[in-house]
Formats: C-alpha cells, sequence, structure tokens
C-alpha cells in the first residue's frame, strides 16, 4: 500500500536537515504519544515509521538514494503544480473526501507501506495538518464506505474502524477550528456538524463529539453575525442566523438573562454582541425579535423594542408603532429617565402637551439646553423638540437598522403623511402613567430589582403573570389601535414663532417649523451628542474589540442600562445599595420590588371607610375593610364594564394614577377579569413617628378568570395564595392604600 508521505514529512523536517536533527526530531515524535484515545495498535504503527523514516535518513547511503528519487518527484510534482491554471477548490476537496476514494496523485511523494500501517499513516498525516488529505483517504474504509475491513487486512476490524473513526472525526475537529480562525464561520460550522453526524452514525466516542458540540456553542455568536450581515436577498441563510440567534438567547433566558448557552460570552460580552448585530438587522427584524424578548420580561429588550417600533412606525408612516413604543416607554419610566424619549414619541403623535410634560420630568439637563435655545421667540418648547427630534432620529436611531441608515429623516414628509393625519385625528387623549401588569413600588429590596430585570425572578408567579399580560395586550392593541376612532380631534394650537402667530393643527404647524420646509437647519446638536454614521460596508469585528461611543447620549443611556442589569448578577447587594442611594437622591420612589395588581371581588362597596373617630388608630377590622375595599374597586375597575370611578376613594399617589391607566389599557385592549378574594389580616403595625401612616400584612386568596375579547383566556387564569404588604396613609379622615407590596 503506497500513501502520499516521505520521510522527511514524517519526521517534520526539511531535506536539508542536519544527522543532528534528525535525531532530535526522531526522539521528540516518539515521545509526543497521539491523545489517550487511540488503540495501543495504532500507536505502534505510528512509531513503526516514525523509526523507518529515521533508519533510512539517518543511514548516509541510504539517504543519498532515496533524496535522488525524492528531488525527481518533488521537481515533478512542482511542474505539475505551475500547469495547473486554476487552483484546486478547498470546498470540493473538502465534499470530495466524503464522497469516494480517490487514488493518489502519482505526481505525489509518497512511499511504500505495510496494510497494518495505514492507520499510524493516518495519525502522521493528521499531525501534519493533512486534514482533507486523512478524509479523502479514510472515508472509503467507515461502515458505508465503499472498502470492506472484515478482511483483517488492516488489522483487527472492530479496532481499525474506531481508529480510523477517531483520525477522521479529530480532522473535522481541527479543520473546523482552522476554518474559524479564518473567518469562514459557516465553513468550520459544516466541519464540525460532519465529525459530529460521523461519529454519531459509528456511535463512537461521545466525549469527542461533545468537544465538536463544545465548539459549536463558543461558534454560534460568529456564525450569526456572519449570516445576518448577508444581503438581504439570501434569505435562507439569514433565517437561519436569526435562529441561532433565538436559539442562543432561549439558552440564556433572554438578552439580560442568566442563563448559559455555553458560548463563553459574560452578560457584559452578551449585550455588546446585540449592539453590535443590530445593524445588520431590519427595523422590522429587530422590532420581531425584541418585542418577544421584551415579554420575558425584559428592561433591555424593552427598550431596544422602542427603538424598533419608534424608528419603523416613523419611516414608514406608521403612527401606530409609535404609539406602541410610547407605550412600552412608559414600563421603563419606572426605574429610568426616559423622558425625552417619551416627549420624541408624544410629538410624532400630535400631543404636543404631554410632549411638554415628559420634557418638565427629563433631567437630561444638556438636550434640554438645545431644546431650548432653539426654542427661544416661541412661547413653548416645541420648535427646538422638533429640531432635537429630527436630528436624534437621523444620527442616534436610525444609524442602527440596516434599511434606515442612509435614510433621510424629515418631520415634514412624516406629518404631511394623509395616513398619518388621519390616525392623529383619530387618536384618544392617553393617561400617561405606568400601564404594565406590574406596579413599582418600594420596599425592603431583597434583590428583587436584579431578578425582575433579569428574568431569573424567583416568584415565577409574577413571571408568567407579566409575560402573559403583555402576550395579551400586544395581540389586541394593535387591532385596537387601528379601530377605534374618538370623537376628540387633535388639538389646535395657538404659537407665536417669528414672524407672528396663527392657529393651526399640529401636523400643518410642524410641517412649517422652519423655512426650508424641513427641519435639517443650520446648527449642530452639542457635540456630546453626535456620533459616526454605519459604514457602508460593514465588517465583522471580533466580539470582544465592539466599540462603545462614549460621547452619545442614547448609547450611553442604552448602556447604563445593560450595565445596571450586568451589574445585578455581580452582587445584589452593591446594586440595592446604588439604587437607593440614586433614587432617594432624586426624590424618586426606590424601584425594588415589582408588585402583582391582581386581587378584588365583583361586589362594589358604596360606603366611604371613615371609622368612628377620624383620628383613631387602625384596627384589624377597619384594615379588614379597606382591604377589601381596595380589592372590590380593583374588580370593577378591571371587570367587564371598566368602572374605574371607585379607585380614587381607596387608593392615593402614584398607586392610583398607575391603576387608572392599567383600567383604561385594559379596556382598549379588550381584555378583563373576574376575581374571587378571601382575606385575612396578619398584622397592622402603626407607625411610630406618624398616627396617620399604618402598615398592613394580610393574607389574600385570589381566583381569577382571565378574558380576551370576550373569550376565556386560560393561560391567565389562576388561583393562589399571596401574602401582601399594603402602606396606607390618612387623608381627610379616611385610609387610601399608597402602596402595595407582594411579599415573597
Amino acid at each position: 500500500m503506497r500513501i502520499p508521505l516521505d520521510y522527511y514529512r514524517i519526521l517534520g523536517l526539511p531535506i536539508q536537515a542536519t544527522a543532528e536533527q534528525l535525531r532530535q526530531a526522531h526522539r521528540d515524535r516518539t515521545l509526543q504519544l497521539p491523545r489517550r484515545e487511540y488503540s495501543e495498535a495504532a500507536i505502534v504503527a505510528r512509531k513503526q515509521l516514525l523509526d523507518e523514516a529515521y533508519a533510512i535518513l539517518s543511514n548516509p547511503e541510504k539517504r543519498q538514494a532515496y533524496d535522488a528519487t525524492f528531488l525527481t518527484k518533488s521537481y515533478d510534482l512542482e511542474h505539475e503544480r505551475l500547469s495547473q491554471s486554476v487552483p484546486a477548490d478547498p470546498d470540493a476537496l473538502f465534499k470530495e473526501a466524503f464522497s469516494a476514494s480517490t487514488p493518489a496523485d502519482p505526481y505525489t511523494s509518497s512511499i511504500e507501506i505495510q496494510d497494518h500501517q495505514f492507520v499510524g499513516a493516518l495519525l502522521i498525516l493528521l499531525e501534519l495538518g493533512e486534514y482533507e488529505l486523512v478524509l479523502k483517504l479514510g472515508r472509503p474504509y467507515l461502515s458505508s464506505g465503499s472498502l470492506n475491513l472484515n478482511t483483517g487486512r488492516l488489522g483487527q476490524p472492530d479496532i481499525v474502524l474506531a481508529d480510523i473513526v477517531l483520525t477522521l472525526a479529530f480532522a473535522c475537529l481541527e479543520l473546523g477550528r482552522e476554518q474559524w480562525q479564518q473567518a469562514q464561520y459557516e465553513n468550520a460550522a459544516e466541519s464540525l456538524q460532519t465529525g459530529q453526524e460521523l461519529l454519531l452514525r459509528e456511535g463512537l466516542f461521545a466525549s469527542v463529539r461533545g468537544e465538536m458540540q463544545s465548539d459549536l456553542f463558543k461558534l454560534r455568536p460568529y456564525r450569526i453575525l456572519e449570516l445576518l450581515a448577508l444581503p438581504e436577498a439570501n434569505e435562507a441563510e439569514r433565517r437561519q442566523g436569526m435562529n441561532l440567534l433565538r436559539d442562543m438567547l432561549q439558552d440564556r433566558g433572554g438578552i439580560d438573562g442568566s442563563g448559559d448557552d455555553q458560548s463563553g460570552l459574560t452578560i457584559d460580552d452578551f449585550l455588546r454582541f446585540i449592539q453590535q448585530l443590530r445593524s445588520y438587522l431590519t427595523s422590522a427584524e429587530q422590532q420581531t425579535l425584541f418585542e418577544v424578548e421584551a415579554r420575558r420580561p425584559s428592561a433591555v429588550a424593552t427598550y431596544l423594542a422602542v427603538y424598533a417600533l419608534l424608528a419603523r412606525g416613523f419611516a414608514y408612516q406608521q403612527p401606530a408603532l409609535i404609539r406602541r413604543a410610547k407605550l412600552m416607554l412608559v414600563r421603563l419610566g419606572t426605574r429610568q429617565d426616559v423622558h425625552l424619549e417619551q416627549a420624541v414619541c408624544a410629538l410624532l403623535l400630535g400631543q404636543t402637551e404631554e410632549a411638554s410634560r415628559a420634557l418638565e420630568l427629563s433631567q437630561e439637563y444638556e438636550s434640554l439646553a438645545f431644546i431650548r435655545e432653539h426654542s427661544q421667540g416661541s412661547p413653548d418648547l416645541l420648535p427646538g423638540l422638533c429640531l432635537y427630534a429630527e436630528r436624534w432620529l437621523q444620527n442616534e436611531v436610525f444609524p442602527h437598522f440596516r434599511d434606515l441608515a442612509h435614510q433621510q429623516v424629515s418631520l415634514k414628509d412624516y406629518f404631511a403623511n394623509e395616513q398619518v393625519q388621519a390616525y392623529l385625528e383619530e387618536l384618544p387623549n392617553e393617561v400617561e402613567t405606568p400601564t404594565n401588569q406590574w406596579t413599582v413600588v418600594s420596599g425592603n429590596g431583597q434583590g428583587s430589582y436584579a431578578r425582575a430585570v433579569s428574568g431569573a425572578s424567583s416568584n415565577h408567579r409574577e413571571v408568567a403573570d407579566l409575560s402573559q399580560r403583555s402576550r395579551t395586550a400586544d395581540q389586541a392593541g394593535h387591532r385596537a389601535m387601528a379601530s377605534k376612532a374618538a370623537t376628540a380631534t387633535l388639538e389646535t394650537t395657538a404659537v407665536g414663532h417669528q414672524n407672528g402667530s396663527s392657529t393651526m393643527p399640529t401636523a400643518e404647524r410642524v410641517s412649517q417649523l422652519s423655512p426650508e420646509g424641513r427641519l435639517g437647519g443650520p446648527g449642530g446638536r452639542p457635540s456630546a451628542d453626535k456620533r459616526g454614521r454605519v459604514p457602508d460596508n460593514p465588517h465583522i469585528p471580533k466580539l470582544d474589540s465592539i466599540p462603545r461611543h462614549p460621547g452619545h447620549r442614547q448609547t450611553l443611556r442604552l448602556d447604563r442600562l445593560m450595565f445596571t442589569v450586568a451589574l445585578g448578577f455581580l452582587g445584589v447587594g452593591l446594586l440595592i445599595f446604588s439604587l437607593v442611594r440614586l433614587t432617594r437622591a432624586n426624590n424618586a420612589p426606590e424601584p425594588l420590588v415589582l408588585q402583582s395588581q391582581f386581587g378584588s371581588p365583583l361586589v362594589t362597596r358604596a360606603e366611604p371607610l371613615i371609622p368612628p373617630d377620624q383620628n383613631a388608630p387602625l384596627t384589624n377590622e377597619t384594615a379588614q375593610e379597606v382591604v377589601e375595599t381596595w380589592l372590590q374597586a380593583k374588580a370593577a375597575a378591571m371587570g367587564r364594564t371598566h368602572a374605574a370611578d371607585q379607585l380614587p376613594q381607596i387608593l392615593t399617589g402614584t398607586t392610583l394614577t398607575a391603576w387608572q391607566a392599567q383600567a383604561a389599557e385594559a379596556e382598549e385592549n379588550g381584555v378583563y377579569y373576574e376575581y374571587e378574594h378571601s382575606v385575612k389580616i396578619e398584622s397592622v403595625t402603626p407607625n411610630p413617628t406618624d398616627t396617620n401612616q399604618t402598615q398592613v400584612v394580610a393574607e389574600v386568596v385570589e381566583a381569577v378568570n382571565a378574558y380576551s375579547n370576550g373569550q376565556p383566556d386560560v393561560g391567565s387564569s389562576r388561583d393562589e395564595t399571596l401574602q401582601v404588604q399594603y402602606d396606607l396613609i390618612r387623608q381627610d379622615g379616611q385610609w387610601r392604600i399608597q402602596e402595595i407590596t407582594v411579599l415573597p
């Protein structure tokens, strides 16, 4: 049997090697044993070839005779290679290796070996990096090949087969790693998967198959980037990339999840990876992806979904998407300053008063200064906000989307669109308060903020509740927004600007704010808000070299959110401490405990809950009445009729406004709930320094039947027992609930 090897290559030396180099090479190669999975027969065959090579080349006479033949073959081989007009295709060679046995090239240097040394020769070729050649020579001897091992010509059949399979598997493994280093990620995956299939088919070496799977997991983010960077015409490949990304997200438990996808990426690495791949996705692809991820729930995915909805809604004149983005921002507003984004959404929906209110709450002082500077001479901040919104969309939003990176932003064109005008004219007034199924309240912490953001809450009922609520709202929300026509028309606004004042619809007013007919007038944004555009031909950088943009306000905002999420896994205690200090400094509620909002019977109570002595402390009996009244009011607000008029009689502060908004959203989305409750007061703890404040802890048994568009929603229905803390405050002699916390 002849194999395409020569004695110099067996020892890993050039033809000019000295006698000492020959001796040292033989010694080193002999000591470097192959992997432990090989049989003793394979190891012996390999050593025989090493010894034979050294015996020939260490003898001066034999070496001289061998060199004469070797040089002749080498000259013929070089001549043949130069005569070829087209180089060999590595991919074609790889496929050929798995198709059939091919005779050795007559011009390739070769040696004659004994049959039982074949596995040793394959092993040496593997060590030399001749992976394609190993596959080509070994494939015919597999179970599905054309050559039969049962004759025993190469040795004991089962042992020889195992050694050949192992060598071919290692060839696939090393070829995949080599292609990985050459940034041929899909080719690398194909090689690794081929090796896996080979081992699985032969039923051998599960540990090696696991090694290949480990590499495939680590390779997955690179494959995703490579596939998604392909032209949009490559639909099948890009769809495969999206599927790989979804699998990765599922394994991790979401963008900011704590699961192990075995890629080796930390939470921070993965967040940067998500940032990196966004420029390869269209606005529609990002909307679909991040809206689903936001329902885990995920704060980061919610923010990215807002970007996608806002960008797509503006670029393609679909204000219904902008309205969805505005509602999602409310969820983030409980723990992050997103008032500028809310102001932009309100502006694009023609809700100028809401936009102004959002600006008043924002603490982005540099951006506010820019808006005020460009609103001089106007009675409000609308001119500056329009200019800010247009430049923000152009420089900070659109560049993150494949289909919008080079699209020009024009508010004039957006508001001039007839479909936009028709939608805005029918848009009802909205309450700007939290509309998700949970309310953020202050409490004792215990790391619940980190668990809620990461989607890894130990209270699985709360996670499932929010996830189901989001699904129901998103399914019904689009239909409701498309069909509901309010009787109120878009408010007209009087404004004086430069040449005088006039009264006109908001859309027309916005479109005429600049002499050029669009809002791209002279003067740039503050330098701290500028950022570069996405390159025309983006390449795929290494995952550990994804750049940050320290001068980019919106990227910094997203980075802060991502960093906060990462901190939750580095140390919950440090995160809570930082959040407490931050929220206290801003006089805001501490966003630490998420509360479920289900619970209240169907029967309403008309009489007010005022104790006989309005200054008397709260007793167990009166506390029972307060809690029952709250549950009754909630049942009415979230029930079939959505009667929210009783909420102000029992709730106060942000808890009241949040529940009013939740009832309004449920009505709009065609969702309602039927409840049955029983209440047992466990403790009543007055505030020792303020007789008008009391804390009540109660056990609430709650049965909920959920309905969507008149049909039972089994997934949202449940029966459970909750321990709930109510923080009460006495106002005008009546106890009202200020905060509600579901205790673990």
